[in-house]
């Protein structure tokens, strides 16, 4: 309730809502700023949710949805769009971006096939990851123009600046979407939490598991890589700060942390904002890698001191 409001006046130029002409304000808040407000609702909660969901799917606390090469592929596909001139078009480069999330989850379940347990899951997302992360390269290094290079390197750094109401409307319902089958999808791993065996003796499927965590990552992932670029770690930190608050329960936890996501990456892209950098904006996904890099070895340390 308070960081929407504010989200709306903070920027470079605050807006003062008491002001007597604010004719041009009101455009300002409409056109540019309410846009990107949802759109940081709606990809901040569907990267929590993923968070959530893969974190209880591995049974591992330090799993990130990037893990399952859903987002270097819509990343790839992105950054074919701007290599070959199609992103000149205002919609071939999220169709591209989703296209290359698509492909990434049937490279995915391909691999993983029916019966892959979680370890092969795992292999393959990190197979598919590296290996788009390495046509990424390729293309900027065969990029045919400096700008086309530029691009790429922006876009892939991730924001939400210059967004518009067209990028909501490609991303909320995806997303939106990716949420709803990840909860569908909560009894299931929380049955998963006592092991594999004991979660088809519950009735778990592992095959309809495995094929709702596809989908559900690849539309809540691929929809934000799709119109923002590479937002990192959120998906990593925000279960970790709402689990001490639920029963830690796998199902309990994918609501709130699609909330606190949410509010997450609402007002980092405030900070962001109005950071006084002489170069400009700072990226939003630099900005959130900054952050999520400690806490990410502070886990790290946290569970080597659980071991020792």
């Amino acid at each position: 309730m308070l960081a929407v409001p504010l989200s709306l006046l903070a920027g470079r130029v605050w807006i003062d809502p008491f002001a007597p002409n604010t004719h041009n304000a009101a455009v300002i808040v409409m056109q540019l700023r309410l846009p990107r407000a949802v759109l940081a609702l709606v990809l901040g909660a569907g990267l929590g949710a993923a968070g959530a969901a893969m974190q209880g799917y591995l049974r591992n606390p330090l799993a990130d949805p990037g893990l399952f090469g859903i987002a270097p592929g819509a990343a790839l596909g992105a950054v074919l769009s701007l290599w070959t001139g199609y992103a000149a078009s205002a919609w071939l480069l999220p169709a591209f971006a989703l296209i290359g999330a698509s492909g990434a989850m049937a490279l995915l379940a391909l691999i993983a096939g029916r019966e892959g347990g979680i370890a092969l899951f795992t292999l393959a997302g990190l197979m598919i990851s590296s290996l788009s992360s390495a046509l990424v390269s390729l293309a900027i290094s065969l990029s045919p123009t400096p700008f086309a290079v530029s691009e790429i390197v922006t876009w892939l750094m991730g924001a939400l600046a210059d967004r518009s109401w067209r990028d909501v409307w490609i991303a909320a319902p995806l997303t939106l979407a990716g949420i709803g089958v990840l909860i569908g999808a909560g009894r299931s791993l929380d049955g998963l939490t006592l092991g594999e065996a004991a979660a088809r003796s519950l009735g778990v499927d592992p095959a309809r598991l495995q094929v709702l965590m596809i989908a559900g990552i690849g539309l809540t992932v691929g929809a934000g890589v799709a119109v923002a670029g590479i937002i990192g770690f959120l998906g990593l930190v925000v279960p970790h700060l709402v689990r001490p608050l639920t029963d830690r329960r796998p199902s309990s936890l994918i609501v709130p942390s699609a909330l606190a996501g949410a509010l997450l990456l609402l007002v980092a892209d405030c900070l962001c904002r109005i950071m006084p950098l002489p170069g400009g904006e700072l990226r939003l996904g630099i900005a959130l890698s900054l952050l999520g890099a400690p806490f990410f070895l502070h886990l790290l340390f946290r569970m080597r001191r659980g071991l020792a």
